[in-house]
C-alpha cells in the first residue's frame, strides 16, 4: 500500500473513533464534528406512555400520602398539640381538585360504566360509587372546618378530627381494592386500541386542567406541605 494511502487511512479512522462526518471524497473531502442527536444513540426518546391503570395508581400514591397527613392532623387535634391548619386546608384542596373533581371523574367517566355495560364487577363499582360520594361530603366537611377560628372550639375540633379519620378509613381499603381488583380486570374488557387511546385521553385531561407539570406538579405541592407538617422524611417511619 502506498505511504500516502495509508495515511489517509489512518486520518479517517481516527476521524470516525473522534465523532466527525467525512463530508465529500478524495483530495477534496473535509471531517466535521457530528451533529447532536443525529446518530441513532441520540435520538429523542418518545414520549413515556402510561397506561391508563398506571396513570390512576400513581394518582393513588398522591392520595396515600394526603392520608398521612390527615393522620397526623388528626394525631395533633386528639392531643391538642399544634396543628398549621392550612396544612389540612391545602391538602383538602388537593383532594378536591385532584382527586375527587378529575381521578374519580376519569373512573366514573371511562371505568365503571365500561364494567356495569360488561355486567362484571358490579357490586364493586357500586360500592365504590357510593364511597365517591361519601368522601366529596367528607372533604366538604373538612374544608369548612380546617380554619384557625374552627379548631379553636371543641364541638368542631372534634368533628374536624372524626372526618379525617373516617376519610383515610374508607379511602384506604378503597384504592387497594381498585389497584388489585379494578384495574388488573379493567385491561381484560377493553380493546387494546381503545386501551391506549384512553392513556392518551388521560394524559390530556390531566395537563389541560393541571398545566403542563400536570401529576408531578401535584406531586411538588404534596411535598410542600409534608416538609410544613414534617412527614416528608420518609426514614422516620423506619422502626428502630
Amino acid at each position: 500500500m502506498p505511504v500516502h494511502d495509508g495515511v489517509r487511512r489512518s486520518f479517517l479512522l481516527g476521524a470516525l473513533s473522534a465523532g466527525l462526518v467525512v463530508v465529500g471524497c478524495g483530495k477534496g473531502a473535509i471531517a466535521r464534528p457530528e451533529a447532536p442527536g443525529s446518530g441513532k444513540d441520540d435520538d429523542e426518546k418518545p414520549e413515556e406512555k402510561v397506561s391508563p391503570p398506571e396513570d390512576l395508581m400513581r394518582e393513588h400514591g398522591v392520595l396515600n400520602r394526603i392520608l398521612l397527613i390527615y393522620d397526623e392532623s388528626a394525631r395533633r387535634l386528639d392531643a391538642g398539640e399544634t396543628l398549621p391548619i392550612d396544612v389540612v386546608a391545602r391538602s383538602a384542596d388537593i383532594i378536591r381538585r385532584f382527586i375527587e373533581q378529575y381521578h374519580e371523574k376519569l373512573e366514573e367517566t371511562f371505568l365503571f360504566p365500561r364494567f356495569e355495560k360488561a355486567n362484571q364487577l358490579v357490586d364493586l363499582v357500586a360500592t365504590l360509587r357510593r364511597q365517591h360520594l361519601a368522601g366529596r361530603r367528607l372533604t366538604g366537611t373538612i374544608q369548612r372546618l380546617a380554619t384557625a377560628a374552627a379548631i379553636q372550639r371543641p364541638s368542631d375540633r372534634a368533628e374536624l378530627t372524626q372526618n379525617l379519620r373516617q376519610f383515610t378509613r374508607m379511602y384506604r381499603p378503597h384504592e387497594a381494592r381498585e389497584d388489585t381488583v379494578l384495574f388488573p380486570a379493567f385491561r381484560r374488557i377493553v380493546p387494546p386500541k381503545e386501551f391506549d387511546a384512553l392513556g392518551e385521553q388521560f394524559e390530556d385531561k390531566e395537563h389541560e386542567l393541571f398545566g403542563k407539570e400536570g401529576f408531578e406538579g401535584i406531586v411538588q405541592q404534596v411535598s410542600v406541605l409534608e416538609r410544613q407538617l414534617g412527614t416528608y422524611d420518609l426514614d422516620q417511619f423506619t422502626p428502630t
